[in-house]
């Protein structure tokens, strides 16, 4: 092969003053990452790149949906999250987290009811889901067109998944202090603006959204309640809360399982980042809404910001974050519990045996703050 071409990166060209190299040249971060450009797994597709996260430019469109399943995947059964006879609520803010862990949530449904429908005795039942959308317009300056787009793109989200049908639920974060005198708008309003400094207006909002979503479950009887917090949100949290002086609280925040409420909290997108999800949304053209909040006055918000600039100088910034903060010490309510349902399969309380977290029994989880429900430390608190 006659090449003459100064950019020409082909490997078996050598100069010729009459012909010209037909390979186009690659960009260096491309050949960094990827040489030839193709799917590291399947060896077949061209990989997609572009969003900038650690695994960008190594995963065909369809490996790549396939892997970040997989964390999703591994993270549920690792730790018990679902199991047949649960009944779980997705907590649907609209954004692109809670879309896709609503959306794998979905995928996990749909192959239990196939694989219920395919067997013969039906013995494993199929867990029931719910989804819950927390309209905040009472505590934050949201336009009301904004709010009831919101509520229309998630009332169609949820209407096209395929069956088994999931119940939507649309509920006003003043339902918290509902009564029937009905003053529970006023008397969240009033709470919340006793607080004057947005960090921690912002802090009391994630409270009550909190609650909000303890009463939906309790009220229908949900015994599992899924946020979409990614590896990218937790690795803020990690930086804030430490900025905050809540460092003894903080392993609790940043486990898979949290069972400190009635009803146990579980984050199966802990090992997924928001560079892979925002991805899948495009490449899947998963529906997402943005509503109007301002955090760049906050501590939360310029965490988000310094976390965000590490991120785009190496993109493995926020899983050393993480990583660095799973080595605290987890409280009795972050452990899992034993599994002793037979309807559980086998491989799971084989993964959940293997994977339990080993808390410290020395440190207190019986004593909580009252206002965020934050462990307190036995030897301080009185």
């Amino acid at each position: 092969m006659a090449c003459n071409g100064s950019g020409c990166q082909s490997g078996g060209c050598y100069k010729d003053e009459d012909a010209t190299c037909k390979q186009p040249p690659k960009s260096e971060e491309a050949d960094s990452k990827n040489p030839s450009n193709v799917c590291i797994k399947c060896k077949l597709n061209d990989a997609v790149s572009g969003y900038g996260g650690i695994d960008d430019g190594r995963f065909c469109a369809d490996c790549f949906k396939t892997n970040l399943f997989g964390k999703f995947r591994f993270a549920v059964t690792s730790n018990a999250m679902i199991t047949p006879t649960d009944k779980v609520l997705v907590a649907f803010s609209g954004g692109p987290s809670s879309r896709v862990a609503l959306q794998f949530v979905h995928d996990m449904q749909e192959r239990a009811q196939r694989n219920f429908d395919a067997s013969r005795d039906r013995s494993l039942p199929v867990f029931g889901v719910g989804v819950v959308f927390i309209d905040e317009s009472a505590v934050l300056p949201i336009p009301s067109n904004e709010m009831e787009e919101a509520v229309e793109v998630v009332s169609e989200v949820v209407s096209s998944l395929a069956p088994p049908r999931k119940e939507l639920h649309i509920v006003p974060i003043e339902t918290v202090y509902s009564s029937d005198s009905g003053d529970g708008k006023e008397r969240i309003t009033k709470v919340v603006n006793t607080v004057i400094d947005p960090t921690g207006r912002e802090d009391v909002l994630l409270c009550l959204r909190m609650l909000a979503l303890q009463k939906v479950a309790s009220e229908f009887g949900y015994n599992r309640i899924i946020l979409g917090s990614c590896i990218s949100r937790i690795a803020c949290h990690v930086i804030s809360a430490t900025v905050k002086g809540q460092g003894y609280s903080l392993p609790a925040d940043i486990q898979y399982v949290d069972a400190r409420w009635e009803v146990p909290v579980v984050l199966p997108l802990r090992d997924c980042f928001a560079q892979e999800i925002n991805m899948l949304c495009h490449l899947d053209g998963l529906k997402t809404v943005k509503l109007s909040t301002d955090l760049c006055s906050s501590i939360n918000g310029l965490v988000s910001s310094f976390v965000a600039l590490l991120q785009e100088e190496n993109p493995s910034r926020e899983s050393t974050i993480v990583r660095t903060a799973g080595k605290l010490t987890p409280f009795q309510f972050n452990r899992i519990p034993e599994i002793i349902d037979g309807n559980v399969p086998l491989a799971t309380r084989r993964r959940q045996k293997r994977y339990n977290l080993k808390s410290n029994e020395s440190v207190s989880s019986e004593s909580f703050c009252p206002l965020c429900n934050s462990p307190l430390d036995k030897n301080t608190s009185k």
